[in-house]
Order: structure tokens, then C-alpha cells, then sequence
């Protein structure tokens, strides 16, 4: 269902406050949310902005739902990590990137990352680059690589692992074509 914009000044004021919220609501609201999936402390703090709530409101929620274990960003991380790997195909350097964004410490992303398996890894994006390498469209036997390197880059795998799984998919793919 699309939402609809109010067309009046006083319209749009009205709609910010119905979507403003007290401590206590965007509390009640926050832990309906956690408990069917994980947040991060760094998107509590957003929606509680959005909801009108002030600096020191947004600080005592998020104590407490961090205290009743609502919101744990360490719990959080691993789940992302998790999901990001065996679901969208992510290498690290593009999870590292989207939970830097949504405001979890570096320490608590190097030790979420420190628990991939990192053949799992390296074999999901050498399914990834299979499956490319199947859908690329004539060229040069240069472009092509270009094209793998670039779409392995992207999915954020270092330049070292993308670039030797694309030159061990080249060699097995060219040894196919001479029979």
C-alpha cells in the first residue's frame, strides 16, 4: 500500500505527529520490533529519531534494550555476517562496509568476520563467477576477465582471491574449448 503525502502544510504537520512517539511507546514499539529480528543499536537510534524522541530518551531506550537483551549488536553482527555470506554471496570488504554504515564498532565486525569459514567463502564466489562467466556475451578473452574481476570486486572480495579464481575459471574454461 503506498503511502500518501499530505498535499497541505498542515497536513505534513499532522503526519509528524502521528508518527511521533513517548519514551514509553517507542520502548514498547522497539521491542515488538527486536524480538522478530535483529537491529542494531545504530537503527534503533534512527527509528527513534524519526519518532521525535530526544537525545537523552534515545540513550535511556537503548540502554534498556540493550540491559534485557533486546538489542546486541555483537548478536546482531554475526546474524548479518551470517546472512550476507549464504545469502547474497558478500565478500568482507562489502559486509565490513554495510555495518560500519549502521554504526557497529570495528572491533565487534572484526571478530563477527573472524568466525567465517573462509573455504566456504572462497567457494561461493567461485559459484558466483561461474555463474557470470555462463551470461557473458562474446569479446575479447580480456574482456571477459575484466568483467569477472569487476563483478567479483563488487560483490566485495579481495583483489587477490577475485583474481585468482577468475584466472583458474579462464584456464578450466580454455582447456574445455580446445576439445
Amino acid at each position: 500500500m503506498k503511502r500518501q503525502t499530505p498535499s497541505t502544510p498542515e497536513g505534513a504537520a499532522a503526519a509528524r505527529a502521528a508518527r511521533t512517539k513517548s519514551p514509553d511507546e517507542a520502548l514498547a514499539s522497539l521491542m515488538r520490533l527486536c524480538a522478530r529480528a535483529e537491529r542494531s543499536s545504530g537503527d534503533a537510534m534512527r527509528l527513534m529519531q524519526r519518532w521525535g524522541l530526544s537525545e537523552g530518551d534515545r540513550q535511556q531506550v537503548l540502554q534498556r534494550l540493550v540491559r534485557d537483551r533486546f538489542i546486541d549488536d555483537a548478536r546482531y553482527a554475526e546474524a548479518f555476517v551470517r546472512d550476507k555470506l549464504r545469502l547474497s554471496g558478500w565478500g568482507e570488504y562489502k559486509i565490513r562496509a554495510a555495518l560500519l554504515r549502521k554504526g557497529i564498532a570495528r572491533t565487534t565486525i572484526d571478530a563477527a568476520l573472524r568466525q567465517t569459514d573462509r573455504e566456504a567463502m572462497g567457494r561461493r564466489l567461485e559459484e558466483q563467477l561461474r555463474r557470470k562467466m555462463k551470461n557473458l556475451k562474446g569479446g575479447t578473452p580480456f574482456e571477459r576477465r575484466n568483467k569477472l574481476l569487476r563483478y567479483g570486486l563488487s560483490l566485495g572480495y579481495d583483489y587477490e582471491t577475485v583474481g585468482d579464481t577468475v584466472a583458474s575459471l579462464i584456464k578450466e574454461n580454455d582447456e574445455c574449448d580446445t576439445f
